[in-house]
C-alpha cells in the first residue's frame, strides 16, 4: 500500500511539474504574441489554469514530504501531551475539511461538464477540463491527510524526513 501511495503522490507531483512548464510556455508564447502579433488567443487563461493545476497537484506530495511551511511557534511552547493533541486536532480537521473540499471539487467538475460551462475568456475552454486538476489535487490532499493520520496513529511522523528533507521555516 505504501508503494501505491508513493506512486500516486509522485504522479501528482509529475503532473504539477508538467503544469509549471505549461505555464512557462504559455507566458513565453504570450510575450512572443505581443511582440509579433501572432493572434494567439487565451494564453493568459491557459497560464492561469496551469498555475492553478501546479498548485493543487503539488499539495499532496509536499505534505507527504513535510515541505509545507509549518508554524511551530505554539507547538514549541506547549507540553508534549498538548503538542500531540494539537497535531491530532489539526490532522483530523484537515482530513475532514479536505475530504469535503475534494467532494465539492469533484462535484464542481461534474456540474461544469453537465452544464457545458465554458471560460469567459476569449478561449472559451470547457471549465471542467482545468477543474479536473483541482479536483485531483484535492482528492490527493485528502488521501495524504488520511495517510498522515494513519502514520501518526502508528506512532511515526506524518511526513517523511531524511536525505531529501527540505529546510523548514519556523
Amino acid at each position: 500500500m505504501r508503494t501505491l501511495l508513493d506512486r500516486f503522490y509522485g504522479l501528482l507531483m509529475a503532473g504539477a511539474a508538467v503544469a509549471m512548464v505549461t505555464a512557462f510556455v504559455a507566458v513565453m508564447l504570450g510575450i512572443v504574441d505581443r511582440q509579433w502579433s501572432l493572434g494567439l488567443r487565451g494564453l493568459d487563461a491557459y497560464a492561469g489554469y496551469a498555475i492553478a493545476a501546479a498548485l493543487f497537484l503539488a499539495l499532496p506530495g509536499t505534505l507527504q514530504r513535510g515541505e509545507h511551511i509549518r508554524v511551530t511557534l505554539v507547538l514549541r511552547r506547549v507540553p508534549d501531551w498538548a503538542r500531540a493533541a494539537l497535531e491530532w486536532a489539526c490532522l483530523l480537521a484537515g482530513a475532514l475539511l479536505c475530504a469535503a473540499l475534494a467532494w465539492y471539487a469533484c462535484r464542481l467538475v461534474w456540474v461544469s461538464h453537465l452544464t457545458n460551462d465554458v471560460s469567459a475568456a476569449s478561449d472559451a475552454t470547457p471549465l471542467w477540463l482545468p477543474q479536473l486538476a483541482m479536483a485531483a489535487g484535492c482528492v490527493g490532499l485528502a488521501v495524504a491527510l488520511v495517510d498522515a493520520c494513519l502514520r501518526r496513529l502508528r506512532g511515526a511522523e506524518f511526513y517523511r524526513s531524511g536525505d531529501d528533507a527540505a529546510a523548514h521555516v519556523e
